[in-house]
């Protein structure tokens, strides 16, 4: 056996696929289907229970941006087993809700546990081991959301049907619990250092991964540098562009291609995502400039904006081809702005630099789903591509903007202006 199939970062991220596969299955594309499970259980308005799903996001925003804080109190195994804890308990609410109080209450317990196994807490598991590697890594472990999406989406939905929604939310939550508990007690606990290894599987060269408590009072400081605030702002666009699609996607596609074919194309958009996140994650060299590939990963998503436009809606292979260009982004809008956090701020600073910009763009995000059914309710189809095409390019704009205020060199980082 060589070096590199004993090197135990690779368990971690195959640890981290799993936790991103329940935390994105059951807290990100959970919702939309409580959503609608409640509705026609109680007959509430969508507007009520739309503000739950609203609530479980945005309480996610103050957890979200607190993490490392919490990593480096309580350890990472610890956080992560509790947010799913958090997790169950707060879909078996959504599950048992006989008023609209008790609703939002299973939101505040759902919205506070999926942070801890989503995009920031991925990262951080990832981060300790890889460092020239570590697209490819997040990229295998990030992966897990798709599958998440496409294996969750199915799941509730035929299981809630078999065994109602409260059981349904005890058997899910049950087995999330009892997973991560497995990898937080067996997996996550492990560093390199314990391990006598370097990052990416490096001998010789162990690292200290412990972070320095001086480096972490940023916040001040980030509101003034203009590289975290292009790279918040163009996470934030591109994603508030991504979910307010995603959430729209399937109605719009049932009038050409029926509610099967609809469903299909989700899931072909869902395999252009893994594609999409693998090519970059295995083939983008290490000194190549991230602000770049992430603002053609977004003009490629625009791109197939233009292609859906052009379809009228109607054109089935118009549609299709719009679909998997679009799709083919959807993955690198959440992968690729830690990879650039990592080589533009210092190693101690990172971990609370990518919390932020996952915060920000979780508080954005939240409202998308909303105001572009609104925007397709007071204008037409077209009028959400238009939209996410807008997005999309402003996004561009603003990875493309942040060059200037850092000046990237292969494999060197760059660190935070003085207070």
């Amino acid at each position: 056996m060589n070096a590199a199939s004993q090197f135990y970062g690779w368990r971690v991220v195959a640890a981290a696929f799993i936790v991103a596969v329940l935390g994105w299955g059951v807290g990100f594309y959970g919702p939309p289907v409580y959503l609608e499970v409640v509705r026609q259980a109680h007959g509430w308005p969508i507007t009520l229970i739309s503000g739950a799903v609203t609530l479980h996001f945005l309480v996610g925003v103050g957890i979200i941006a607190n993490l490392p804080a919490l990593h480096r109190r309580f350890g990472v195994p610890a956080i992560t087993f509790a947010g799913a804890v958090l997790l169950a308990l707060g879909v078996l609410g959504w599950s048992w809700s006989e008023s609209p109080w008790q609703l939002y209450g299973a939101a505040l317990l759902s919205g506070a546990g999926w942070p801890a196994l989503g995009a920031a807490a991925i990262n951080a598991m990832i981060a300790p081991w890889f460092v020239t590697k570590r697209p490819a890594a997040l990229s295998m472990a990030y992966n897990g959301a798709s599958i998440g999406g496409v294996v969750f989406s199915q799941l509730w939905v035929a299981l809630i049907g078999w065994v109602g929604f409260p059981a349904a939310a005890l058997i899910v939550g049950a087995v999330m619990v009892g997973t991560v508990g497995l990898l937080a007690l067996i997996v996550f606990p492990q560093t390199p250092a314990a391990r006598g290894q370097g990052p990416d599987g490096d001998a010789g060269t162990v690292e200290r991964t412990a972070i320095d408590d001086t480096a972490l009072h940023l916040t001040g400081r980030l509101t003034r540098d203009r590289a975290f605030l292009t790279l918040s702002l163009g996470m934030a666009l591109a994603l508030f562009a991504q979910i307010g699609l995603i959430a729209q996607f399937v109605s719009v596609l049932v009038p050409a291609l029926g509610t099967q074919g609809a469903g299909l194309a989700a899931g072909l958009s869902t395999a252009a995502a893994i594609a999409g996140r693998m090519l970059v994650g295995w083939c983008m060299p290490a000194g190549a400039d991230r602000r770049a590939v992430a603002a053609l990963n977004l003009l490629i998503q625009a791109l197939g904006c233009g292609v859906l436009i052009l379809s009228g809606s109607t054109d089935v292979a118009l549609l299709l081809v719009g679909i998997v260009l679009v799709g083919f982004g959807i993955g690198n809008a959440t992968s690729l702005p830690p990879l650039i956090a990592q080589v533009e701020f210092a190693r101690a600073d990172a971990p609370r630099v990518v919390a932020l910009i996952v915060a920000v763009s979780q508080a954005a995000y939240a409202f998308a789903p909303a105001l572009f059914g609104l925007l397709r309710q007071l204008g037409s189809d077209n009028a959400i591509f238009w939209a996410a095409a807008a997005i999309q390019l402003a996004a561009s704009g603003a990875y493309l903007e942040g060059r200037r205020a850092c000046k990237l060199r292969p494999g060197a980082i760059r660190p935070l202006p003085s207070a």
